[in-house]
């Protein structure tokens, strides 16, 4: 599982402990709980100790973007101390924005009472992105400083660009170093299981070993370009031979094949985006391929997940040990809304949205702690509240299901901050 975060009485970062050392400390009453979630301890006799080197390596992604923290110790070497999966809401708000604009399309068609479209005559800031876009990098920001504020973390190392769209396009380029070194091939692997979703361009299975195949073959003039590689099983790639794709009867490969590297294109953008922002922080800053992650986690046997390809990210990355770490799933689930009229889905005034934000101390969005004495849900339960009402009843968003009890029963355990822990 992952250590847990220390702080001195002063509130400065020491090195994380072992749970079971912190579980002593809470005992012996020198610590007291700072933070639920990730888990903090505050010592209450202590100002300061001895730190080690602590990099903050991220690894993002679309939809999740993995964190690790890694120590360096003199005589364990580099070893993981903290791993999270933050999973994104850019799906979430991009579809907002399409429902929110769909709806005040729909009332100007109508002619309902409804302000006409405004004249967009603004122009974007450097560096501009999408809202949907923009969350992704706001979440990364804001989990690189609380993390900093947790740990002694002394340098950052960041994947930036999943593949080089250069090299992709033009494989004949030369000079570079992993085109004529041991990452030889990674880069162009890691861009064709990601557009062909590690599976069979023919027969679609997934979950065997699969082959980089040529659908025009090398023998009648095909070349090593993306455009003109997928990805088959052993059984279709023997099978399909000499044939061209369109002759294995496949011929919809090729104008897939020759789609735009535009997904690419918008994954380097956001990751380069997350590294100008953490770099901005003043913290000694490095930026690496993915081809470099993935070479670094083969080489080491561990299997793909988003937190370990952090922990692998960079030239360090050749050498770490997990040390047994469960990662914990941080969700970003936003503050609430900014509508103040409800509608229906077709645009109409559905009602008044609530004009209260706490009810007994509690708000839409707090972790608690809810002790069910008796029922179908009897028992304990932690979880994030779903909703509150005014006459005192919350729903609990709990593993087993929404549970709806009086607020006598909950315990807040941490406010709610945007985001969900499990």
């Amino acid at each position: 599982m992952n250590r847990v975060f220390v702080l001195s009485s002063t509130h400065q970062p020491l090195m994380p402990c072992h749970p079971a050392r912190a579980r002593q400390l809470l005992t012996a009453g020198r610590a007291a709980v700072y933070r639920t979630a990730p888990f903090t301890i505050i010592l209450q006799d202590r100002a300061e100790g001895e730190v080690q080197p602590v990099a903050a390596q991220f690894d993002p992604g679309s939809k999740t973007t993995g964190i690790a923290l890694v120590g360096e110790f003199p005589q364990q070497g580099r070893v993981v101390l903290f791993g999270a999966h933050l999973h994104h809401r850019g799906e979430a708000i991009r579809k907002r924005l399409a429902d929110r604009r769909a709806r005040r399309r729909g009332r100007r068609q109508r002619k309902t009472r409804y302000r006409e479209p405004r004249f967009d005559n603004r122009t974007r800031p450097s560096g501009w992105l999408p809202p949907s876009l923009q969350s992704r990098v706001d979440n990364v920001a804001t989990w690189f400083n609380r993390l900093a504020f947790r740990a002694p973390v002394s340098e950052c190392h960041v994947e930036t660009a999943r593949f080089d769209t250069q090299a992709l396009q033009h494989p004949e380029i030369s000079g570079v170093e992993y085109q004529q070194g041991e990452l030889a091939g990674y880069e162009v692997r890691e861009y064709l299981l990601e557009k062909w979703r590690r599976r069979c361009a023919y027969c679609g299975n997934e979950g065997v070993p699969i082959e980089i195949e040529h659908l025009t073959p090398r023998s009648r003039g095909g070349s090593d370009r993306v455009s003109n590689l997928t990805l088959a099983c052993t059984p279709c790639n023997q099978k399909k031979g000499n044939h061209t794709a369109a002759e294995f009867g496949y011929p919809e490969l090729q104008a897939k094949a020759n789609a735009p590297l535009k997904d690419a294109a918008a994954v380097n953008s956001i990751r380069f985006a997350i590294g100008t922002v953490i770099r901005a922080l003043g913290l000694p800053t490095a930026f690496w391929t993915g081809g470099r992650t993935k070479h670094n986690r083969v080489r080491q046997g561990y299997p793909k997940d988003h937190w370990i390809d952090a922990a692998c990210v960079g030239e360090a990355g050749a050498a770490v040990s997990l040390n047994g770490i469960m990662p914990l799933h941080i969700r970003a689930t936003g503050r609430g809304k900014y509508q103040v009229g409800r509608t229906d889905k077709y645009g109409f005034p559905r009602g008044a949205a609530g004009r209260v934000k706490r009810v007994h101390e509690f708000q839409t969005g707090d972790w608690v702690r809810l002790d069910q004495p008796r029922g179908r849900y009897a028992g304990r339960h932690t979880g994030r509240l779903a909703g509150i009402r005014a006459d005192g009843r919350f729903d609990l968003a709990a593993p087993v299901g929404t549970i709806t009890a009086a607020f006598k029963r909950y315990t807040l355990l941490q406010r709610g901050d945007g985001y969900a822990y499990a």
